[in-house]
């Protein structure tokens, strides 16, 4: 008699405390993006339609992802956000859920340029989300529009340490690459030792590395002329107005900034409506009006202002686009090589 009593209470506890308990964690969906990538109030009106709790984490380096991910082997992430090159390395090393966009209705939205790209071939494993040029910043108050033009421009001897340039070795080894006529993913060692002989010479032009706080840098004028994203100088223009941003001749590398699905996520379903979510033209349109970046959302373009829609900063003309090339992963090897020689170039400096 007692011990079907202890039963009817266990049998109890189990559907009044556990059922709930299991309920509540199909009712969230763990995502890891780029920090200040998507608004809080993004979040919450997912959260508040849906009924969906987002455990949001962010990191500042796709490096930093790509390691905590290889390094806690399940992290229980659902929705990570990679940019181009990794999403390449990640799809071949089987990390990513193959996407079956019959879950994903608002994926009409997106700009066919973003789509089928040599990243990822026929977008199996990708929903672009925003992106970006490298490019070359000035500030007219010190140099005249057409002055620099070019990334050869950018060695003349007359702008001795006055350049900023971003702290990654990949987008100083693309200007380099670029300039000596070979595509910015070239992996042939002897191509990248001229990229690295090419960058010393331009060493005694570079007043500082950044990445964190480039916005920061232009606005205060800490430095007028060097290297910059699109996305960054449209953000500091709202405070400076003389900054310009140059796509230079010989060629520039595109960015882009991906959700993907993590291989055995533990909640697919939501993950599937959280990206679908971020792809409707009115999330996509709010999240590139707060962030300053362009969105690869077409149908989001459209709602936006005519004076930032037709901004040729934050999106040039085709014709300008097609000089562009857009990275792919270039190998642990290669990697390794442009490191060494970025830590040697730096301790030159």
């Amino acid at each position: 008699m007692y011990k079907n009593f202890f039963k009817i209470l266990i049998v109890l506890f189990l559907l009044v405390v556990i059922k709930p308990l299991l309920a509540d964690s199909s009712h969230v969906v763990n995502v890891y993006t780029f920090g200040e990538e998507i608004p809080n109030s993004v979040i919450v009106q997912f959260e508040k339609e849906t009924g969906i709790k987002v455990n949001y984490s962010s990191f500042e380096t796709n490096e930093i992802m790509y390691s905590k991910l290889r390094a806690t082997g399940h992290p229980g992430y659902d929705v990570v956000e990679p940019s181009s090159y990794y999403v390449d390395r990640m799809r071949h090393q089987n990390m990513l859920e193959k996407l079956d966009k019959t879950r994903l209705p608002e994926y009409k939205n997106l700009d066919p340029v973003f789509l089928n790209v040599r990243y990822d071939p026929h977008s199996d494993y990708s929903v672009p989300f925003v992106w970006g040029i490298t490019g070359i910043f000035t500030n007219t108050s010190y140099f005249p529009l057409g002055e620099v033009v070019r990334w050869s421009d950018l060695f003349n001897k007359k702008y001795f340490n006055q350049l900023m340039i971003l702290d990654d070795p990949r987008e100083a080894f693309s200007m380099a690459l670029l300039m000596l006529g070979y595509p910015i993913n070239d992996t042939n060692p002897v191509h990248i030792k001229q990229a690295y002989q090419k960058l010393r010479t331009l060493m005694p032009n570079i007043r500082l590395f950044n990445t964190d706080a480039v916005a920061s840098i232009l606005i205060d004028e800490d430095a007028a002329i060097g290297i910059a994203w699109n996305g960054d100088l449209a953000r500091a223009r709202v405070e400076n107005t003389k900054l310009n941003f140059v796509y230079p001749r010989e060629g520039f590398e595109i960015w882009v900034d991906n959700f993907s699905i993590l291989k055995n996520a533990p909640h697919r379903d939501n993950a599937y409506k959280f990206i679908n979510f971020l792809m409707r033209p009115d999330i996509a349109k709010k999240v590139s009006m707060e962030i300053s970046y362009s969105t690869a959302n077409l149908a989001a373009r459209n709602l936006l202002p005519s004076e930032i829609k037709n901004d040729p900063v934050l999106y040039p003309s085709p014709e300008v686009l097609s000089h562009g090339q857009f990275e792919v992963d270039i190998g642990d090897t290669t990697y390794a090589l442009l490191e060494k020689y970025w830590e040697q170039l730096k301790m030159e400096g």
